[in-house]
């Protein structure tokens, strides 16, 4: 199995500048565009924060959409498209550079 050197860092505590591909965050976040992500739990997260979480087994940089006590997180890109809900939330942008 691959490590996950972001989530490593979060779940040690570290604010960590990182990037990913795609297109999916457009205009928010642009395809390698630097951001920082703090350490966030899901029972921190509001509706409109930008998230890196895991979501049926998939890793993230995406917004929260909704949140519920029972569910968690309702995770989806900025065009659209609902992930789904989790509770696996671990970092969020503080900032876009």
């Amino acid at each position: 199995m691959r490590r996950n050197y972001k989530l490593e860092r979060l779940q040690n505590g570290e604010t960590i500048k990182t990037r990913e591909k795609g297109n999916s965050m457009l205009p928010l976040l642009k395809s390698n565009q630097y951001h920082m992500l703090a350490p966030i739990t899901w029972q921190e997260a509001k509706v409109g924060d930008i998230v890196y979480c895991k979501v049926a087994g998939n890793f993230y940089t995406h917004l929260v959409k909704a949140v519920d006590p029972r569910k968690g997180c309702q995770i989806a890109n900025n065009k659209g498209h609902i992930n789904g809900w989790t509770r696996q939330v671990y970092g969020k942008v503080i900032e876009i550079l």
